[in-house]
């Protein structure tokens, strides 16, 4: 961090920022703050800084609001320092020093993905390579080819070939060593679902076998089988088959703990769509869950599906999953502060000011333009006119006027939606800005660390 750090506001801010950085008393740096002289600091354009601020003094990093959108690189080669933005809520200063400090790494990860496709079979080859591309941008390692009981692969080779051509690992999926033989010899990396009856696959190909139990409370019969591919000097991964809820679920961890007590060194995969698929819940949540269970266990491979449409985004959340989880095991800590790719529904501190705080600002406007803000006691509007609260933009409606401009309606109503959603939910708003899913929606926005929770850092690097 640097040793002086000055802080640009606005009028509007500044009492507020002070007592933030008040409240962070003792810091390890010196603070200096600026108002710009301006009402919001974060609507100052790149001439305004320049034209307002006369000098830095002899501060070495200048820090504008989150939502600046000057040119940093010009105001840092002008004033001869380094500019850059700061969070976007005041509330947020303390971690964004702590960061600051000590940067979050969440490139790391340990656990593999092998994400399914599971109608492989019925999809031509282009399609494969398609869906396999969409799946590698969103986490996945490998991309398993899943085969239907009774449903014909005749391309299952030139599918193989093609995505191995691509650079994809890939992996085959079925009970019949037929369709593990015809994988392997096209090039399949790894060969899942063999059984004792089945691991002579293993001998007759390089792939490596990935190994479950004859039935899935038969542990046995599946230390049988990596103990004789072991012996053989094969490399092997147990799969103990996790159970459907009220199906098994609670015995199958158990089988999970007892395989990895028994081999200490050997690689798991955990399949964990028979629990993302098969409950009806929202799936950052359970996939949470389940990555605390593969990261104390030290599972190394999970097995991901994206077939029902509440799961879509199942191999993007593993994936935010397991860089958060990791960083936090390497700090030996809680996971929490390590990103907030997980958090979709609810934020940690969704309301930045308290209602008071609000009226003290809403006191000090002077224009017509209205301002929106969220607390735990409802939505907040406010001008010059008054300040209004409510629960439901209907109950607002009375208090607006839009002055026949169609456009300030919209406006106004889009922005009110967003505000009775953050309300509801627990969500941080901001007004001008769109609600943050974490890596639940389509096109996740990047999270507070600088991660993106899709996997867009390409390529990821793996520890361990």
């Amino acid at each position: 961090m640097a040793e002086h750090v000055l802080l640009l506001t606005g009028d509007l801010a500044e009492p507020r920022l002070r007592r933030v950085l008040d409240s962070l008393q003792p810091l390890d740096f010196r603070t200096t703050v600026a108002s710009l002289g301006i009402k919001v600091a974060a609507l100052a354009t790149t001439e305004i800084v320049l034209r307002r601020l006369p000098s830095v003094g002899d501060a070495d990093l200048v820090l504008l609001p989150g939502r600046f959108r000057g040119d940093l690189d010009r105001l840092s080669a002008h004033f001869g320092v380094r500019f850059e933005r700061g969070p976007d809520e005041l509330d947020d200063l303390p971690q964004h020093f702590r960061r600051q400090a000590a940067p979050l790494d969440l490139t790391r990860y340990r656990t593999r993905i092998f994400a399914e496709i599971t109608d492989a079979p019925l999809l031509g080859v282009p399609a494969i390579l398609e869906r396999a591309a969409y799946l590698v941008s969103e986490g996945a390692d490998v991309i398993d080819l899943g085969c239907l009981p009774d449903q014909p692969f005749p391309h299952l080779e030139e599918a193989v070939a093609a995505l191995r051509a691509a650079g994809v690992a890939v992996s085959v999926d079925s009970l019949e060593p037929e369709a593990l033989l015809r994988g392997a010899r096209a090039g399949a990396n790894y060969l899942l679902s063999l059984t004792e009856a089945t691991a002579w696959v293993a001998r007759e190909t390089d792939a490596v076998p990935v190994v479950i139990p004859t039935t899935p409370d038969d542990l046995p019969s599946l230390y049988r089988t990596v103990d004789a591919l072991r012996a053989k000097g094969r490399r092997c991964i147990a799969d103990p088959v996790l159970e459907p809820i009220h199906h098994g679920f609670t015995d199958s961890l158990v089988r999970y703990r007892e395989v990895r007590a028994r081999y200490p060194d050997l690689e798991i995969l955990m399949g964990i769509g028979n629990v993302t698929e098969l409950t009806d819940a929202d799936t950052p949540g359970v996939n949470a869950l389940l990555m605390g269970i593969v990261s104390e266990l030290g599972i190394e491979h999970v097995l991901a599906v994206q077939v029902s449409p509440h799961c879509r985004t199942a191999v993007r959340e593993f994936d935010a999953a397991r860089r958060q989880f990791f960083a936090a095991h390497e700090a030996g800590a809680l996971p929490r502060g390590f990103g907030d790719g997980l958090l979709c529904l609810r934020d940690r501190k969704p309301f930045t000011s308290t209602p008071e705080q609000v009226a003290e600002l809403a006191a000090k406007i002077r224009d017509p333009n209205y301002r929106i803000e969220v607390t735990a006691q409802g939505i907040h509007l406010y001008n010059r006119d008054g300040h209004h609260t409510g629960v439901d933009p209907f109950d607002l409606y009375p208090r607006l006027d839009a002055r026949g401009d169609v456009g300030h309606a919209f406006y106004l109503g889009v922005e009110l939606a967003r505000a009775q959603i953050a309300w509801q939910l627990g969500k941080r708003y901001a007004q001008d800005n769109e609600l943050r899913w974490g890596c639940a929606v389509e096109r996740p926005e990047e999270d507070a660390s600088g991660f993106h929770a899709v996997g867009t850092t390409r390529p990821p690097t793996r520890d361990g």
